[in-house]
């Protein structure tokens, strides 16, 4: 996506403008004539490397999916712009109008493509225990040879796309090459703003870096093996699904799907439930995580990364505004985050990412300004609702919605329908480095130091506002026991109680407990040198079911407690579940919280917290002998806390 100057901001109109004659709903078909098909041969394309496994290897995908043409691609503003142009001319974007939303534009899915698919998720090692009970294992063997069956042929009619990208910048000692091939246009021109794509891969991959191999297909050839042709579709796709990662090769194969995570592989595929083995493998970590620069009133600078499963704040404090004078939050991450131990035996972050694949409603001028003001332009919108004037709206961004909406599935809205405007996963994908708060340091080759690390969920009861681990073990159980409400994002019935240990249940690529006993293991290798570990739960409700905390921008007062606790001047109050602030000690200047909300905040009710050590106990069961005798000792410490507790 190429950039413009061009600002604005969503309170700069009116509710309703001119049509725009965009706004309408695509055809639900594409002609033939909309569509490039030759029967040019794959091997007479020349490739764009000399590096003999990867010409190899694409020859190899080229000749098991048999798509009409190969295309290298280069990362160039023209390439994204031909393709934009492309998929405009065919149907498959809106261009939204550009005095709104310059250089933006609107994909619609089809109503089963609108999430991760968990179901057809698998981790394909070689024993079925190293993928662990929450991971769906398939034998690699078998699996391979399922995929064949699907793969033959899928990509007939079609453009295989070449796209080479990196994984943190370029070159960096913490970073990851990979390539993924495939046949979705919207893939290419995603992975164009998610990663760092180019020629310069290519030349990485020459020069014997390792690379990661990932193959997509939406599963919807245009010719059969009869050589019938069909139709395309706006947003083609396959019923049959397959998320499928084999971490001892470090390779990914996804089917069926043209949306999000399931397509874009680099993401959630690679930068999670790869890149985990790997950390695994080479004593680092690849984690579900946020990544924030603070700096204090007095100039001290702090890195912090954060876990949060879905719907639990994340993007929120990632683009975090303060409310307190003197005090400055900038966005390093808003999703992944890859740790490494320095020289110096201090942890080091990289995001590896070069964008945001961010949650669309709930997102807002008073939620989050911040992520409003990046994406002013340049933008990929998906499955949002179209406004009448060629801009988009979605739940949250505006308390009342404008009038002649087009909801997400192209049809006619209004608040009498009866059903969300936008689908509640509905995405923007936008640049990292238009967000107006992006820290100097964030892409920082050897990344930056962490200080601190929050694991936090979505708790109505039981979990303070913020609490303190009393050492690096104790940090890893408070990882271990993240559990939040559901959301949209994840299956389940909403507002049950989920696990979701360190935010990672869905992308650990092997056995979760395996999990905890590496980071058990990375804490005595950092010793001293270990970031302190916190919880937090912005969410705590009181009578009636109103939360007792006001969030967003308010947050910062318990980040200013955090680094007060790193720098030796907070004092806390040791709890069975850990150190909580000691009265007074948060900042609340300015708040108007009354003090029963405040000591409810904090509150620890020994029956409700018995029963949340059952819970965990009943939870590490699951993984039997396999989960660290450490954390069964926290468990235990804090059931004889909690047993004794006045």
């Amino acid at each position: 996506m190429n950039s413009t100057d061009v600002t604005h901001s969503t309170s700069d109109r009116n509710a309703t403008g001119p049509d725009w004659p965009e706004a309408s709903v695509p055809a639900a078909r594409v002609s033939p004539a909309s569509r490039s098909h030759t029967d040019i041969s794959c091997a007479s394309v020349p490739a764009a490397t000399i590096d003999p496994g990867l010409v190899a290897w694409v020859a190899g995908i080229a000749a098991l999916t048999k798509p009409d043409h190969i295309v290298w691609c280069d990362g160039s503003r023209r390439e994204a712009d031909g393709l934009t142009k492309q998929l405009v001319a065919a149907g498959k974007l809106v261009r939204l109008n550009p005095q709104w939303r310059p250089n933006s534009y609107l994909a619609r899915t089809d109503p089963r493509d609108v999430a991760r698919v968990e179901e057809s998720t698998f981790i394909c090692s070689p024993r079925e225990e190293d993928a662990g009970p929450t991971n769906n294992w398939r034998d690699p063997r078998d699996m391979r040879t399922e995929l064949r069956g699907v793969f033959d042929g899928s990509m007939k009619g079609r453009t295989m796309y070449v796209v080479p990208f990196s994984m943190g910048p370029l070159g960096g000692g913490i970073s990851q090459l990979g390539v993924q091939l495939t046949d979705s246009p919207y893939a290419v021109l995603s992975m164009g703003i998610m990663t760092r794509t180019g020629e310069r891969v290519y030349r990485l991959i020459e020069a014997g870096e390792p690379w990661m191999r990932t193959v997509h297909s939406v599963g919807y050839p245009l010719v059969d093996g009869l050589g019938r042709s069909r139709d395309d579709v706006v947003w083609p796709c396959n019923d049959t699904k397959y998320i499928v990662q084999f971490p001892d090769s470090r390779e990914v194969w996804s089917y069926g799907s043209g949306y999000g995570g399931n397509a874009i592989l680099a993401k959630k595929c690679c930068a999670l439930r790869i890149a985990s083995v790997m950390a695994r493998d080479e004593g680092w970590l690849a984690e579900h995580m946020l990544l924030i620069r603070l700096t204090s009133p007095a100039g001290a600078v702090y890195h912090i990364a954060a876990a949060f499963p879905s719907a639990c704040g994340k993007t929120n404090l990632a683009m975090l505004r303060s409310t307190i004078r003197g005090w400055r939050v900038e966005t390093i991450g808003d999703d992944i985050a890859w740790m490494r131990p320095g020289s110096d035996g201090r942890l080091y972050a990289i995001n590896p990412e070069a964008g945001f694949f961010g949650v669309a409603p709930g997102t807002g001028e008073a939620s989050n300004p911040t992520a409003i003001e990046t994406i002013w332009g340049n933008t990929i919108f998906t499955n949002v609702a179209l406004r009448p004037d060629g801009d988009v709206w979605w739940e949250g961004l505006t308390d009342t919605p404008p009038a002649g909406l087009i909801d997400w599935e192209g049809k006619p809205w209004s608040e009498a329908s009866g059903r969300p405007a936008a689908h509640p996963n509905s995405r923007f994908t936008v640049a990292a480095s238009q967000c107006p708060q992006i820290a100097d340091d964030w892409e920082k080759h050897d990344g930056v130091p962490i200080d601190a690390i929050i694991f936090g969920g979505r708790r109505a009861t039981n979990v303070p506002l913020v609490t303190a681990a009393t050492s690096w073990q104790h940090g890893v159980f408070l990882g271990a026991t993240v559990s939040s409400e559901t959301t949209a994002a994840a299956d389940g019935t909403v507002g049950e109680l989920r696990r979701d240990p360190f935010a990672m249940l869905p992308f650990c690529g092997y056995n979760m407990a395996d999990h905890w006993g590496h980071w058990l293991k990375m804490g005595e290798l950092l010793g001293e040198r270990a970031p302190q570990i916190f919880r937090v739960n912005w969410f705590r409700t009181g009578v009636g079911g109103s939360f007792l905390w006001p969030g967003y921008g308010e947050n910062v007062r318990v980040l200013a407690w955090i680094v007060d606790r790193l720098e030796g001047k907070a004092t806390a109050v040791e709890s069975p579940i850990g150190l909580i602030p000691a009265p007074g000690e948060l900042t609340l200047d300015g708040l108007e919280i009354p003090d029963a909300a405040l000591r409810e905040l904090f509150h620890i009710d020994r029956g409700s917290w018995l029963a949340e050590c059952d819970l965990t106990e009943t939870f590490f069961t699951r993984f039997g002998d396999r989960v660290p005798g450490a954390l069964y000792h926290e468990l235990a410490r804090m059931r004889a806390a909690l047993t004794t507790m006045r």
